[in-house]
């Protein structure tokens, strides 16, 4: 798998309840965390979109079926605007998922795989949509853990896990260190 197979999504559809604003334009050393995880993304991927935001500073995915849906309706748009742009799998972060590691790739590679300790980040190949599909129009539990044990994904233990930002707290924290 190459850069120019891989689409890389920033999931950023989330509420930010735990934030209190929304989290994706609070600024880490001068940059939003949505900038920064899109240029996290392009150190793995050719292309990189945005889900669940209208506006971003490169192309936005809808959620599929429709917003609201969580990470994996997120994940479904991504992975059906893969599939129809001739990429073989998307490479996903959460928009506060913070200082992914450079081996990223090397540790998911092969997909469908996800970081143990924030499963948002994960490499989930299209081959992936049809289960994914099942499970948001259909009864299922919405999980992404759910959808990884359905894909047959491997839970990678990242040697040094990213940092998530749920919190000012933990953003305070990131800026500290």
């Amino acid at each position: 798998m190459t850069v120019e197979t891989i689409l890389g999504c920033v999931l950023a559809g989330g509420e930010s309840t735990r934030f209190g604003s929304d989290k994706a334009l609070a600024k880490l050393d001068g940059q939003t965390l949505m900038d920064r995880a899109v240029a996290a993304l392009f150190g793995f991927c050719e292309a990189v979109v945005v889900v669940g935001r209208a506006e971003a500073s490169v192309p936005t995915v809808a959620d599929w079926p429709q917003a609201g849906m969580g990470p994996l309706g997120g994940l479904a748009g991504a992975l059906r605007h893969a599939r129809d742009n001739g990429f073989f799998a998307v490479l996903t972060c959460g928009v506060d998922s913070v200082n992914l590691p450079a081996d990223l790739l090397d540790h998911l590679s092969p997909g469908p795989a996800c970081a143990e300790s924030q499963p948002v980040i994960g490499l989930w190949p299209v081959s992936a949509l049809p289960t994914l599909e099942q499970i948001l129009t259909g009864a299922e539990r919405r999980s992404v853990l759910h959808f990884a044990e359905r894909a047959g994904a491997r839970l990678i233990d990242l040697p040094e896990p990213p940092a998530n930002v749920n919190t000012p707290e933990d953003l305070d924290r990131l800026q500290q260190a």
